[in-house]
């Protein structure tokens, strides 16, 4: 992916990072995971707020991302503080996935024209980041079952998340002028 000069674009990474070490954390039964996970689920809602509300041009696609943010961040506030009735949000998440997914999906990844702009090592990033979350899949659902190794195959599918996060804020390419993906606002 490139760097390119988005609202908060490595603060919603490195919150996005965070909640991935916070859900590790929970996993492990380490202290204090619970407050990183609500720190980060709060970060991330209001940094995104914030960003939707600095575009100068909304488009139903950002009004969608905007709703699927603020579902998914809630629902995991919520979540933590224990609330009964987390189905709403998680209904909510669900269909603003599927409305963000029919109307943009896998184009999210393509320029303007059309064409795909990933370089091999893009590719392979890409790669490696759908195995690290078939392996967290993998691993919760080993650990639903209670077989051997789950916590083991959650922790390295979390790790290989968090290292594709932070390989993106860490990197840097070329920076544009203009954002590829939809016109998203652009500040210096």
């Amino acid at each position: 992916m490139e760097n390119t000069k988005k609202v908060y674009k490595n603060q919603l990474r490195a919150a996005l990072a965070t909640l991935l070490i916070g859900f590790l954390m929970r996993v492990l039964h380490w202290p204090f995971a619970a407050g990183i996970i609500f720190t980060s689920f709060a970060a991330i809602l209001i940094m995104y707020t914030i960003r939707f509300f600095k575009k100068e041009e909304k488009k139903p696609i950002d009004l969608i991302k905007m709703a699927l943010v603020l579902f998914w961040t809630i629902n995991g506030l919520l979540t933590i503080l224990k609330f009964p009735y987390t189905i709403i949000f998680q209904i909510g998440t669900a269909l603003t996935f599927i409305a963000w997914f029919a109307m943009e999906g896998t184009s999210y990844f393509m320029q303007k024209n059309r064409s795909i702009k990933n370089s091999l090592a893009e590719i392979i990033w890409n790669f490696v980041m759908v195995l690290g979350v078939l392996t967290i899949i993998l691993g919760g659902l080993m650990h639903l079952l209670s077989w051997e190794y789950s916590i083991p195959t959650l922790t390295v599918g979390l790790t290989i998340v968090t290292s594709y996060i932070l390989k993106d804020i860490f990197t840097s390419s070329k920076a544009h002028n203009e954002d590829d993906i939809n016109n998203e606002g652009l500040y210096f």
